[in-house]
Order: structure tokens, then C-alpha cells, then sequence
């Protein structure tokens, strides 16, 4: 039930990030009100929640598995590369955007593989 719950709020935010970087672009006033300025707040919030409950509901904080200090390094690169990408405009706005969608799917393949190191 939490691993949905999880994949449920993974979507919300995805989606939220880039809905918010197309309301930046096409009506920044927008951005203002309430609504988008709270509502990412609490789904990324339930989502790290939910994340951390999975993590100890699978025992996984042991150290052979790497793949969640993999992932956990590349949600504040995702954070990161995100606030970046909300704040700047142009290219440094989408190249910080390109870096976060990446981010979000290099954490979505190590989930599945659980290798940290698919790519090799």
C-alpha cells in the first residue's frame, strides 16, 4: 500500500515540476498565488515521507544497499538542479531543467534495477 501511495505522489510531483516551470514561462503571475506555492511543498514532503517508510519497511539501510545512498545523492541534485530552474530564466533555466529531469530518471532506473551502476 505505501509503495503506490508512493509511485502516486512520484507522479504528482513530477508533474508539478513541470507544470510549474511551464506556468513560469507562459503566466509567471501565476506562481503567486497559494496554490502553487503550497501544493509542491506537501507533495514532495508525503513523498519523502512515503519514501522513508519504504526504506525502513524493506530493511534497506544496511550498507549492501548502496542503491538508496545512490538515489538519496541524486534527489538533492534533482532538488537542486530544480530550485535552479525556478528561479533562472533562459538557457541557465533549462539546461538546470534537463539536469533535474535527468536526475528524476537515473533515481526511476535505480529504483527498478537497484544498481546504482546500470550504466555500466
Amino acid at each position: 500500500m505505501i509503495k503506490i501511495f508512493h509511485l502516486t505522489f512520484i507522479l504528482l510531483s513530477i508533474f508539478s515540476f513541470v507544470g510549474r516551470i511551464i506556468v513560469s514561462e507562459t503566466h509567471p503571475a501565476m506562481l503567486k498565488q497559494k496554490l502553487f506555492k503550497i501544493a509542491p511543498h506537501i507533495i514532495d514532503s508525503v513523498l519523502l515521507i512515503s519514501g522513508i517508510l519504504l526504506v525502513f519497511q524493506g530493511h534497506w539501510l544496511t550498507t549492501e544497499h548502496g542503491w538508496i545512498t545512490a538515489k538519496l545523492f541524486a534527489l538533492l541534485g534533482y532538488i537542486g538542479l530544480g530550485v535552479v530552474a525556478m528561479r533562472h530564466r533562459g538557457t541557465d533555466r533549462w539546461l538546470a531543467f534537463t539536469g533535474a529531469m535527468l536526475c528524476f530518471a537515473y533515481i526511476g532506473v535505480v529504483a527498478v534495477t537497484k544498481n546504482p551502476l546500470f550504466f555500466l
